[in-house]
């Protein structure tokens, strides 16, 4: 698992401080970003060849909401890892106060067409020996 803290400022924030709901899919993009840095790739949605990674689908649950100056903790996991996508499950807390959690799935597409690929083998063999 990977994490990375957050720290809510008020460009996150609508007009009574609270934070504004997209924001926290930021958040999450940010720590997937991180989370694929620590894993030797350096630019998470772009590869030397053709592929490029791409936002499938998102699951998200809001539990409780942040608040301006929050200090938060966005969880980045591996769930799942398929030839041409990778699953997240994603989570956010204040503390030890769950604030949102989500399923994020990740497609492989190439980038001439935008149609679905299988990753490239180093990428995946990076991710694949990340889950074990």
């Amino acid at each position: 698992m990977f994490e990375l803290p957050i720290r809510v400022y008020i460009e996150d924030t609508d007009a009574g401080g609270i934070v504004y709901y997209v924001n926290y899919l930021k958040f999450m993009e940010r720590a997937r970003s991180e989370h694929f840095r620590e894993l030797g790739v350096p630019k998470a949605a772009l590869f030397d060849d053709d592929a490029l990674f791409v936002v499938h689908s998102a699951k998200v649950n809001y539990r409780r909401p942040a608040m301006l100056d929050d200090l938060l903790t966005v969880r980045s996991e591996l769930a799942k890892i398929g030839r041409a996508y990778v699953l997240f499950n994603q989570s956010i807390y204040r503390g030890d106060e769950l604030i949102c959690d989500a399923e994020i799935k990740v497609a492989s597409v190439a980038q001439s067409t935008m149609k679905p690929i299988a990753m490239p083998p180093a990428f995946h063999n990076k991710l694949t020996q990340q889950d074990n």
